[in-house]
């Protein structure tokens, strides 16, 4: 029998956050949410520690979309949330997700985000971000954006791209419906402004987006963004 919700992680390298990250998931678990791990080939010992916490762990080509598509691909729930790794989900968010997507509602949606630490820069760039979301129905990949599974494979699954993935299906998404933004919220580490600067990586991204509305190549982006790709 088809379970109701499934998440899947795209992973690489993650280090002893793996754990932590799938140990928050198992009240989830013990409720019947599916966990779908999607390595992109990583080289430490997430995969050893995954296997224990997760109901399936899958391999796909290094990229987030590559490897959001390979979970899915798995995945055996009606309602997919796709989950980074460094994001914490409330602890309902099964119940939150399900009756947005209750019959006869939306398609799609997203969480507001928020953030460890306690810089007061970190809760401007929460608010801008939820704003933001609001006001164009575009979701990024930090407020865990989730969906039908029917919905997912309409729009074509996650286009296979460097980066911005996540603003491609969002923009294809709303063709079918407005997203439901949820005010509930997943608490997104800090980890990454720590390693490049809060201030510094924001406007990135900003610059980042921008330039990809403009009709630039997301390869090139990615390469601005610090993707390197693996010659192995």
């Amino acid at each position: 029998m088809a379970r109701r919700l499934s998440i899947i992680m795209p992973v690489l390298d993650e280090g002893s956050g793996i754990a932590s990250a799938l140990a928050a998931l198992a009240p989830l678990r013990a409720r019947g949410v599916e966990v779908i791990v999607a390595d992109g080939g990583s080289r430490d010992d997430t995969l050893a520690q995954a296997r224990p916490l997760a109901d399936l762990v899958v391999a796909a080509p290094r990229g987030r979309a590559s490897q959001m598509n390979a979970g899915a691909a798995q995945a055996s729930g009606e309602v997919l949330i796709f989950l980074h790794a460094d994001v914490r989900l409330p602890e309902d968010a099964d119940r939150l997700v399900l009756a947005a997507l209750a019959p006869g509602k939306r398609c799609w949606g997203r969480f507001d985000v928020t953030f460890t630490g306690r810089l007061s820069t970190l809760r401007l760039v929460a608010f801008m971000m939820n704003w933001r979301s609001r006001l164009t129905g575009i979701a990024t990949g930090d407020q865990a954006i989730f969906m039908h599974e029917e919905a997912f494979r309409r729009v074509g699954r996650y286009k296979d791209i460097a980066l911005m993935e996540d603003i491609a299906i969002s923009k294809a998404l709303k063709r079918l419906s407005p997203p439901v933004a949820l005010g509930a919220t997943v608490t997104v580490s800090f980890r990454r402004f720590e390693k490049k600067g809060a201030w510094r990586l924001i406007l990135l991204m900003w610059r980042l987006r921008l330039a990809y509305f403009l009709g630039a190549d997301p390869d090139k982006l990615a390469r601005r963004y610090g993707y390197v790709p693996r010659t192995d």
